[in-house]
């Protein structure tokens, strides 16, 4: 066995995290898979300045509307099957990467996800609690065909209140309603884990994303809304999973785990 390590970071614009050259740390790191959420760009307009690290493979996913979310994937694993995921991102907002792999015979479906944010009005409220049931029947379909599912991004919501630094200012604000959390417990209910949480327990005020305004991350004012989920049966191949925010560049951090495959 070996221990494979994932990286996940909404970049918000992967073109102005270039500038500030954030995401140079990866030529240095040992990442196996990266994802990256929010790119804001066309393969084309990628800059190939963002780290000098060759991945063997790349899947971009870009929006449908030029200069909103998109996905991208980098992978040093070939895989043996790659798609958008269309059928769940139905708008064509560039919200999936999903890749396919055969890790010494367990087939394994990773995924990048970048899911919809509720907060701009009802519509897109309702959009993103469909896009959310989409995917899991999606991956409970995977589940059958004996898939192990690894599952990474942008969930757009915090879990609990220990997931975010004003559970109580927050509560009535997309991205921490009763109906978004009932939807994380409901999936992990379903079978799967959050790594985070599974390795660190209840440990608080480490989070994911800060607001620009009032100088929220210098405060450490923040929301934990990007996880690593795994399926249950990867539970014991679980090493490590934690966040590195330390790095700078965006309003989310990078989060990261380890498995053993």
């Amino acid at each position: 066995m070996q221990t494979y390590k994932f990286i996940s970071w909404n970049v918000n614009g992967v073109r102005a995290v270039d500038k500030k050259e954030a995401l140079k740390w990866v030529d240095n790191d040992n990442v196996h898979i990266l994802g990256l959420q929010e790119i804001k760009a066309e393969e084309n307009q990628i800059p190939k300045t963002i780290f000098d690290k060759e991945f063997n493979f790349t899947h971009i996913n870009p929006c449908s509307i030029k200069g909103r979310s998109g996905t991208a994937l980098y992978s040093d694993i070939e895989p043996i099957f790659s798609d958008n995921t269309l059928n769940v991102d139905i708008l064509k907002e560039g919200r999936i990467n999903e890749a396919h792999f055969n890790f010494d015979g367990k087939k394994i479906a990773f995924f990048n996800v970048y899911f919809p944010n509720g907060q701009s009005n009802d519509d897109r409220l309702e959009y993103k609690m469909q896009f959310y049931d989409r995917f899991l029947e999606y991956c409970e379909n995977l589940k059958k065909e004996n898939f192990s599912l690894i599952i990474c991004g942008d969930v757009n919501t915090a879990h609990t209140e220990i997931d975010i630094a004003r559970p109580k200012a927050n509560e009535k604000k997309s991205g921490f309603l009763p109906m978004e959390r009932d939807w994380i417990t409901k999936f992990l209910n379903h079978g799967y884990i959050d790594t985070f949480r599974y390795v660190n327990g209840d440990i608080k005020d480490k989070y994911s994303w800060w607001s620009y305004r009032a100088n929220a991350r210098a405060n450490n004012v923040g929301w934990r809304i990007d996880y690593f989920y795994v399926s249950e049966d990867l539970k014991d191949n679980i090493k490590n999973a934690y966040i590195l925010d330390e790095y700078m560049g965006s309003d989310h951090c990078p989060i990261a785990l380890e498995l053993e495959l």
